[in-house]
């Protein structure tokens, strides 16, 4: 589990293709990896990966095909930066929101407009994932926390502020390119709750069709 809270801006140091369709990443990152060992998990781009070896401030790890499509993952570039975030630990202040590293789909920056203090940025998203995006709602863009400003059929808006802009990768992002989308996890708790509930109801309310013998 993550905050989206960015801890660093680290780099991709080399992609080696492995059996059948997945990669071995390794990725630069002094501060993640000044405790990191063997199985701990750190968000790469807000995808959660689990740590294979440490050393000399690199760390390596196996990304599956599943995460490659699934995630714009499979689009870095030894020298691509990468926004990293160390698992949360039990206790610690939770400054973002709940966020589990499970990419749901795949967005596209759309367009950037900038102001004096901040710059507004627009995505736009999978069509599957738009029920989950509301305004003033949580929402994950490449591991950062961030808060929907505006929402559209297809598209949403959010705000950068100068922090956000220059110690993450949505600072250098240019119109195109692809981000790792993660919708706020209790919307799709509530969904489906809320549609079990509703099949229960219709099921009690449908009468039965016993025969008169």
């Amino acid at each position: 589990m993550f905050t989206g809270i960015v801890e660093e801006l680290g780099e991709i140091v080399r992609v080696t293709a492995t059996a059948g369709d997945s990669a071995l990443v390794a990725v630069r990152g002094p501060l993640v990896t000044s405790d990191a060992r063997h199985g701990d998990s750190i968000a790469v781009n807000g995808v959660c990966l689990t740590v294979v070896d440490a050393a000399d401030g690199v760390f390596t790890a196996d990304v599956m095909g599943e995460t490659l499509r699934r995630s714009a993952l499979g689009a870095l570039r030894p020298g691509d930066p990468v926004n990293l975030e160390r698992a949360a630990a039990l206790g610690s202040r939770l400054g973002g929101h709940l966020v589990q590293g499970h990419v749901d789909g795949v967005g596209e920056l759309v367009a950037r407009e900038p102001a004096e203090q901040w710059e507004t940025v627009r995505f736009r998203l999978p069509a599957a994932l738009a029920r989950y995006v509301v305004e003033k709602g949580s929402i994950t863009i490449d591991g950062v926390s961030l808060t929907v400003a505006e929402v559209g059929a297809d598209e949403f808006a959010v705000g950068l502020i100068p922090t956000t802009l220059k110690l993450t990768t949505l600072g250098a992002k240019g119109v195109g390119d692809p981000v790792n989308l993660e919708v706020d996890v209790l919307a799709k708790y509530v969904e489906r709750l809320l549609g079990a509930r509703l099949t229960d109801d219709a099921s009690q309310a449908t009468p039965s069709t016993g025969g008169v013998a």
